[in-house]
């Protein structure tokens, strides 16, 4: 059985920027193993622009922005694997994987790092009634159609779900000819970034209709339409409401979920608020040595914020196969608790003696908040009161916390992260 120092599940922009970030932290013996037939992962078929303003101060379109670390991963002679699928990793960190060149094969690592991204919620997940007719896809996977594959999906069509997917195929579908009659969005408020309702809808002429939901599909072997309709506060259709639209396209941007299964079958712990890994300052798991970053951790809104989370996962890692960390049970353990708006936190956990002397903390609020404050309790006592003119679930928030702020706290043991009002 081969060894490596580090595995790395996935060869996307989390998978990237983790190898780079271990390889510049010491360590040699480093394996990226990737389903797909390339390096770059999602990236690869989002050939608009926007990413890359954090990482590289310039703006790149997805494929560029892969790019960049692909040329520095084959620069600093990173091992990787591509058509390979990883089946099984075991507590004692072997993963076992496949491909066609090596059949079944085992690694031992010393440190893991998962960073597989995330998959779309599918129709089955939604209970919409009528038949299965052609004509209904995933944003995503409309996206691969039209941006590689080639492909125009249909002429007319409706999208179901304002997440960034969904936003930017509104552009992508009218810049290449078809008619974007609605997009449609169970809650109150979008899902996705405002600057996407902007550029892709607004800047269009595309309507947004919030608190409606598809509530029939009309067509047997392709779709002739669907009755779209208002709902109550429970997500209930208002009767009377009823409104039909005809199209030959329905696409699903219904939101997406962590891809954990092989990290809930090895026995890590999992965040119900995020689907995803519970994990310490470290961005460790509950299992020594393994890592999560990325999608695979919490869904991110900027790519550019994945690659920071996969460089600290890389960095974290390498210092674990160096041995280099503190042991168990130096440092205190300080618990974040998210509560009245906060969803969740990533971290969960901090240990003073391992965090670095800065800490990001990243979460999402449940809701639309309008002139409030995003306060931090050091157990009772209130240390951070930040004032926000807007908050909303579709753009991800962050707070600073700093080593030398928590040890002023000898006997901290809670943070607690909230919204308040004016």
């Amino acid at each position: 059985m081969k060894q490596y120092d580090i595995v790395i599940i996935g060869g996307g922009p989390a998978g990237l920027a983790a190898a780079v970030s271990a390889k510049k932290n010491g360590i040699d013996r480093i394996l990226i193993l990737e389903r797909d037939e390339e390096l770059g992962g999602i990236l690869n078929q989002c050939i608009h622009n926007g990413f890359g303003l954090h990482t590289f101060q310039e703006e790149l379109t997805g494929p560029e922005y892969a790019g960049r670390f692909i040329e520095q991963v084959k620069e600093l002679d990173i091992a990787y694997k591509l058509n390979t699928m990883v089946m099984d990793i075991s507590r004692e960190k072997v993963v076992t994987a496949m491909n066609r060149e090596d059949g079944l094969f085992d690694v031992q690592a010393k440190a893991v790092i998962l960073a597989m991204g995330c998959r779309e919620r599918a129709k089955g997940a939604l209970n919409i009634p009528g038949f299965r007719p052609a004509g209904i896809y995933s944003a995503g996977t409309a996206q691969r159609l039209v941006n590689m594959e080639g492909y125009m999906p249909g002429r007319e069509v409706v999208i179901l779900g304002s997440g960034d997917i969904g936003l930017i195929m509104a552009r992508r579908m009218t810049l290449e000819g078809a008619k974007v009659k609605v997009v449609a969005e169970l809650m109150p408020y979008s899902g996705g970034l405002k600057r996407n309702i902007v550029q892709c809808l607004d800047d269009y002429g595309i309507p947004l209709k919030l608190s409606h939901t598809v509530i029939d599909i009309r067509g047997k072997e392709r779709m002739e339409g669907i009755t779209l309709a208002e709902v109550d506060e429970r997500g209930k259709p208002v009767p009377g409401t009823e409104e039909f639209y005809s199209c030959d396209t329905l696409l699903l941007s219904v939101g997406l979920i962590p891809e954990n299964e092989i990290s809930e079958k090895m026995g890590v712990e999992m965040n119900r608020a995020t689907s995803g890994p519970k994990v310490n300052e470290s961005l460790e798991t509950n299992i020594k040595g393994v890592f999560a970053c990325g999608n695979v951790l919490h869904v991110h809104d900027l790519v550019d914020f994945v690659s920071e989370e996969a460089a600290a996962a890389g960095k974290n890692a390498a210092s674990y196969v160096k041995k280099e960390r503190p042991e168990e049970g130096n440092g205190r353990e300080i618990r974040l608790n998210p509560e009245n708006g906060i969803r969740y936190t990533v971290p969960v956990m901090i240990n003073t003696a391992r965090m670095d002397e800065k800490l990001t903390v990243r979460f999402r609020v449940d809701g639309v908040y309008k002139y409030c404050y995003v306060s931090a309790y050091f157990d009772e006592e209130r240390v951070i009161h930040r004032r926000r003119q807007v908050m909303a679930p579709g753009e991800m928030e962050e707070m600073k916390l700093t080593r030398e702020q928590l040890l002023q706290y000898p006997e901290l043991k809670t943070i607690t992260v909230k919204v308040e009002e004016e």
